[in-house]
């Protein structure tokens, strides 16, 4: 039988009560005036240019997300355990990095399998030794968390590199702001608009070695075929910093500089975008054209901070991901207070077993994966597809973990009929510099097919703006 979906907004044929300023709000909305304000919204977004691309695919190269105008909604209860939770673990993740990094004690303990760590392509040897400013290794920390009932909250999984999404969160806000403001009248909803000056006080905070005046921050971004470019153009703007490519950059005496119209000018913070292996053709892949050479050197000997730093994606690793409720304890001392979902790796016998008997029950995942794809969703999944993924399962068992298909949440969503529950998943984003800090909130992004469980933008979800209740 399958387990009982929690809907968020009625429990028991009763609306909950973070939800109740919106059952009347729901009610009084005609069919025609959601048409019209769903295509009001579609014409800001397209405006104001929140737009993505998926790589390999033809059609409108500047797609837009699927915006869903019915909010998601935390009590300031909820939030205040959802944030100590996430600032738990964005602390024990950077305390691992610095530590496989360094003398390595969690792999010497035993409680971390040491291959894991040192024969993961994402671990990278050119940064070993090296401590980062404050000793902070990821800067930008995005927790995708589920909900299964009342209090059941668990980590999906985490992303240590670069977590992309920020800017609908704070777009999406926006927008439904000048949408329907009796609403934020009508509710005590915690803002989001601190999230560029948090940022800037994060990058400002880990400084490098060599500057010795407030630090010049940049954004290095690929290029505008990228898929994130208007996130990268966004937060440039809000944060009053350069926006930049490879191109723009050089390395001269140790140090990083900007071509401007008026001369070079040093650079010391870089917010990165592009991957590890793109950052410095001296000291990766030589065939980058998107990084900067030498810009490793001037990283190491102090002459520049990347955020957040190569080698952070060790960090958020699938396997890796098993064995950070163990980094809380081992790091922090302390008991996680949010929970993994429990996950099989396929690269260990015992577990390769149970998956292989189980797979129409479970979702199936690359270790290394990203943006839904590359898994396999077991009870979405025909026979004929079950058995393919098998076979690429038995021919790379250490390449794919395994989870328990977990009855998510649902959210009330305009759909085509009307309203109707949809699944959801929430990304808080969290900063780790001289503090550790986050907005109360985050992306909420929904499955818009009915019983699917598949959320990310490429593979058709879409976006909600995200309440928090205050107190």
């Amino acid at each position: 039988m399958a387990p009982a979906v929690f809907n968020e907004m009625y429990d028991g044929g009763k609306v909950r009560p973070p939800y109740r300023q919106l059952e009347d709000w729901t009610a009084d909305m005609p069919a025609a005036l959601r048409s019209l304000k769903q295509k009001e919204a579609e014409a800001l977004f397209r405006r104001i240019g929140i737009t993505f691309a998926v790589y390999g695919e033809g059609g409108d190269p500047d797609r837009l997300i699927p915006f869903d105008m019915f909010p998601r909604v935390f009590t300031a209860a909820e939030w205040t355990r959802l944030e100590r939770g996430i600032k738990q673990r964005a602390r024990a993740l950077n305390a691992f990095l610095m530590d496989v990094y360094g003398r390595g004690e969690i792999v010497r303990a035993g409680r971390i399998p040491g291959r894991l760590v040192y024969r993961n392509e994402a671990y990278e040897k050119a940064v070993a030794g090296f401590v980062p400013p404050r000793g902070v290794y990821s800067h930008i920390v995005g927790i995708d968390l589920v909900r299964t009932g009342p209090d059941e909250f668990f980590v999906l999984e985490d992303n240590c590199r670069t977590p992309s999404g920020v800017s609908y969160m704070l777009e999406n806000r926006e927008i439904m702001m000048r949408m329907f403001p009796a609403l934020f009248q009508e509710n005590r909803i915690a803002p989001v608009d601190s999230y560029p000056d948090l940022l800037r006080r994060t990058l400002t905070s880990v400084a490098p070695a060599k500057c010795d005046r407030d630090p010049t921050i940049a954004i290095l971004t690929p290029g505008h075929f990228n898929s994130a470019y208007y996130e990268h153009s966004f937060l440039a703007d809000l944060m009053g910093v350069e926006l930049v490519e490879g191109q723009d950059l050089f390395v001269e005496g140790g140090l990083v500089y900007m071509r401007t119209t008026q001369g070079p000018q040093r650079v010391d913070v870089i917010y990165r975008r592009i991957d590890d292996a793109f950052l410095d053709p001296l000291c990766f892949r030589p065939d980058s054209a998107l990084g900067v050479p030498g810009l490793m050197d001037a990283y190491r000997s102090g002459g520049v901070t990347i955020c957040s730093a190569p080698g952070a994606g060790v960090a958020d690793d699938k396997a890796i991901y098993t064995y950070v409720p163990e980094m809380i304890r081992f790091y922090l001392g302390e008991a996680p207070i949010l929970q993994n979902v429990p996950t099989w790796q396929c690269g260990r016998d015992e577990d390769l077993g149970h998956v292989l008997d189980n797979l129409p029950e479970l979702v199936v995942k690359e270790v290394h994966g990203s943006g839904g794809y590359g898994m396999l969703v077991g009870p979405k999944s025909t026979r004929e597809q079950i058995a393919a993924f098998a076979d690429r399962i038995k021919a790379n068992p250490s390449n794919y973990i395994a989870q328990p298909t977990l009855a998510l949440s649902t959210v009330p969503t305009f759909v085509d009929e009307g309203v109707a529950p949809r699944h959801v998943d929430l990304r808080p984003y969290c900063l780790v510099g001289e503090r550790v800090e986050l907005v109360p909130g985050g992306l909420t992004r929904v499955a818009l097919t009915e019983g699917s469980l598949v959320v990310n933008s490429s593979q058709g979800g879409g976006v909600k703006d995200t309440w928090v209740l205050a107190e």
